[in-house]
């Protein structure tokens, strides 16, 4: 079979004939390739930046983590890979696929789910969001941050803020559902002064950060208490664009009622990851499928990989590659 394959790490993946993934036990079961989406994630793991990246084997090893296929019997379906899924054929986890409705395309699907771990997961089980709460996504110009924008106002948000750097993507974020978008090229102080005033105004309930760094060092100042009554405020961590590390002030922990947590792999519960799979996912597969979920995709083929690997994607796209 013809599969993207990775022998080195911070290689170029090649396009190469490579042998079928044979199932491992009777939970496995081998599936025709239909699309897979190329994510910052499946990037940080094949390069070894990751905290779940595994050791590329000296003989090579099949990228991708997830996709869209085909089972023997003709269903098609979204599946998490026990082997890589940048292939023609793949082994996947039975307990691990969402079957796809009939009107939501190849592509759509394979871009969609990826976000949808991204953005629900960490606004319902670690931000326990609620009907009416604000919520502040730090980073919601790229194609997770969009649809965790759409996906917070699908969960009741009152209010959805919205930061970035891509001033069109921003503005497109307001068609999205997004109620105010505040721009990360401004100087801080403007940045300070726009987020303490909208904080003030309407006081923020829930930030899911995609940045952390500098701009994460930000918001904590800007939400931090002067020693009066607070709402709480759950701040989850699902990126690191703008980097690993800040410096928070013990005074952002002691002046609000902060919960600051995670969401990603590792960080959910089985009965979390459970319901992924049987609830999450078909929901937002149908609201994609019936025009309500929105995201937009630039298609590629498999033979190009080495190519379109380190492509620039802008504008909140993702790149999914069809087989």
């Amino acid at each position: 079979m013809k599969a993207a394959v990775v022998y080195q790490r911070g290689e170029l993946p090649e396009y190469v004939d490579f042998p079928e993934p044979i199932p491992q036990n009777d939970d496995e079961v081998l599936v025709t390739v239909k699309a897979v989406a190329i994510k910052h994630f499946d990037k940080g793991r094949a390069a070894g930046r990751h905290y779940s990246s595994d050791t590329p084997r000296n003989d090579g090893q099949v990228i991708g983590g997830d996709g869209v296929c085909l089972l023997d019997d003709g269903t098609r379906a979204y599946a998490i890979g026990a082997s890589g899924m940048l292939a023609e054929r793949a082994a996947i986890d039975k307990d691990r696929i969402v079957k796809l409705p009939a009107n939501l395309d190849d592509a759509t699907a394979a871009a969609l789910a990826n976000a949808v771990m991204g953005s629900a997961m960490g606004l319902r089980f670690k931000a326990d969001i609620e009907p009416g709460d604000i919520v502040l996504i730090n980073g919601a110009t790229g194609f997770t941050g969009r649809v965790a924008v759409q996906i917070a106002k699908h969960y009741g948000a009152k209010k959805v803020i919205a930061t970035g750097r891509n001033q069109k993507s921003l503005n497109d974020l307001l068609a999205l559902g997004a109620d105010e978008i505040i721009s990360l090229k401004q100087g801080d102080e403007q940045f300070l002064t726009q987020l303490k005033q909208t904080h003030a105004n309407t006081p923020i309930d829930v930030i899911i950060d995609y940045l952390w760094g500098h701009t994460a060092e930000m918001i904590l100042a800007c939400i931090k208490g002067n020693g009066s009554f607070t709402n709480k405020i759950r701040f989850v961590s699902v990126g690191a664009m703008s980097g690993d590390i800040i410096q928070l002030s013990a005074a952002n922990l002691r002046s609000v009622d902060l919960q600051l947590t995670g969401s990603g792999l590792g960080s959910w519960s089985k009965g979390q990851v459970r319901q992924l799979f049987t609830e999450i996912l078909p929901e937002m597969f149908q609201l994609a499928a019936d025009g309500k979920l929105k995201v937009e995709t630039i298609e590629v083929k498999l033979k190009d990989i080495a190519s379109l690997w380190d492509m620039d994607i802008t504008d909140g796209q993702r790149l999914v590659v069809t087989i």
